[in-house]
C-alpha cells in the first residue's frame, strides 16, 4: 500500500475513531454491557455498528496504533490482527498508517 493511500485510510479511520470517543464519552450505564461503537475500518463510506463494552473500547484506545474493526474489514497491508472476538477485530496500523493515527490521536 502506498503512503498516500495509507495516509488516506488512516485520515478514515481517525475520523471514525473521533466518533467513537464522543459515543463513549456519553455512554450511560454500566461500563461492562456492550454498546454500539461505529467500525473503525478506512473505508470511507462504512457505517457498520460493532458491539463492544466501553470497558474494552477503552483498552484498545489506550493504544494509539490500535482501532475496532468490523471482521472482514481489516486492511492485511496496512495493519495486522491484535485481537479477534466474535463480533469485532482489534487490529495494529502499522507504517505511515501507523504515524497518522499516532498523530491523529485526540488523546495525544
Amino acid at each position: 500500500m502506498g503512503d498516500v493511500r495509507e495516509r488516506r485510510v488512516a485520515e478514515n479511520e481517525a475520523r471514525s475513531r473521533d466518533v467513537n470517543e464522543v459515543i463513549e464519552a456519553h455512554s450511560p450505564g454500566e461500563r461492562r454491557s456492550p454498546g454500539a461503537f461505529l467500525c473503525e475500518c478506512g473505508r470511507p463510506l462504512c457505517d457498520y455498528i460493532v458491539e463492544i463494552t466501553p470497558r474494552d473500547y477503552e483498552r484498545v484506545r489506550a493504544q494509539p496504533r490500535w482501532f475496532i474493526v468490523y471482521p472482514g474489514h481489516e486492511l492485511p497491508d496496512a495493519e495486522s490482527i491484535v485481537e479477534a472476538q466474535l463480533d469485532y477485530l482489534v487490529v495494529a496500523k502499522e507504517g505511515e498508517a501507523g504515524r497518522v493515527a499516532e498523530g491523529e490521536d485526540p488523546r495525544s
